[in-house]
């Protein structure tokens, strides 16, 4: 089972592709995916749908996860980021890919088993889980490794329960 994971992000759009062998996890590749400021939003939001087709096209994920977000004050940003989760979810509906939507305490629920954990140690549990030599950087990398692994929880448990947790 092969889950793709992504921290949504306009500027820094984080990806993490974990693989589940039995109770064995491993990352098969994570980064980021930028774009540049000053260029319009659309072009940004064209070049986040083709890195991210060409990264489906090649991983062939079971299952992919996309954090729900959650903003307060700054809505400027939080606009920026629910388009490029916007196109995210077109890109997973073009491969027929219904995805997860973990909140972020359910990610750091399912990691580290606490959903108010901070920061660092969901990095750190992410690195222990998949038996990383680091802890992967950047942050939105690390992020989506978990967004990933979280992803791989609720489809075993799809599985097991006949249900969807989407």
């Amino acid at each position: 089972m092969v889950c793709f994971g992504i921290d949504p992000g306009l500027g820094r759009l984080g990806y993490g592709i974990v693989s589940q062998d039995g109770d064995a996890l491993r990352a098969l590749d994570y980064g980021i995916i930028s774009t540049k400021a000053g260029v319009p939003i659309a072009t940004r939001l064209a070049e986040l749908f083709t890195s991210l087709e060409d990264k489906i096209s090649s991983h062939k994920p079971d299952a992919i996860a996309v954090e729900r977000l959650f903003f307060g004050r700054n809505t400027t940003t939080a606009e920026m980021v629910f388009q490029a989760r916007g196109v995210v979810l077109l890109a997973a509906a073009r491969f027929g890919l219904i995805p997860y939507e973990p909140k972020p305490s359910e990610v750091k629920m399912s990691v580290c088993g606490y959903g108010g954990a901070e920061k660092q140690q969901v990095q750190g549990m992410v690195k222990n889980i998949l038996n990383l030599e680091s802890i992967p950087k950047p942050d939105d990398a690390a992020d989506a490794l978990a967004i990933a692994i979280t992803g791989l929880s609720l489809s075993m448990y799809d599985m097991r329960n006949g249900g969807m947790t989407r």
